[in-house]
């Protein structure tokens, strides 16, 4: 598989689980947790001609594109071998990401002209743990694909199309 793969498939699991674990701390804390939402309604805040369906859709479209912007840094970071690709370094990935996280939407919410309502303190702190979700399953996916290329490796095709 190559580097845009395991970039793509990395962000959408990563993002799967987060989306899924943000939406269960959600109804857990009795608070809105969910980013396609809050980014469906600031996308429609500044787009009000938009219909519900297209802003449901840039919503999560630009929530899984920031997905797979922090899973491009994190397959570079494996590959490079500036990092190795464990759980642990994963958790520690998350971390950090949920504070860049916490920066975003701060700067986010700042710009913006109507921002949704967020209990920000709670939304906040909750960005943290959902950025380790995130890390720790964009790892596992990668940790796969690896597993898998490693048990079904591709046999290259010989230069100018000729095999010996």
């Amino acid at each position: 598989m190559n580097k845009p793969e395991k970039v793509l498939l990395s962000g959408f699991m990563g993002t799967n689980f987060m989306t899924a674990s943000s939406y269960l701390m959600s109804i857990l804390a009795g608070e809105n947790f969910r980013e396609p939402e809050h980014l469906a309604t600031m996308i429609g805040r500044v787009a009000p001609g938009m219909s519900k369906h297209a802003k449901v859709i840039a919503g999560w479209a630009a929530h899984y594109g920031m997905g797979i912007v922090f899973a491009a840094v994190y397959v570079e970071l494996w590959e490079s071998g500036k990092i190795k690709h464990t759980i642990r370094n994963g958790i520690m990935l998350g971390a950090i990401s949920g504070f860049l996280g916490i920066l975003i939407w701060k700067a986010t919410f700042k710009v913006h002209p109507l921002p949704p309502w967020v209990n920000f303190e709670k939304y906040y702190i909750q960005r943290i743990p959902a950025h380790i979700v995130f890390a720790v399953f964009a790892t596992i996916t990668y940790r796969l694909i690896l597993a898998n290329e490693d048990e079904n490796p591709q046999i290259e095709a010989a230069p100018y199309g000729k095999s010996l």
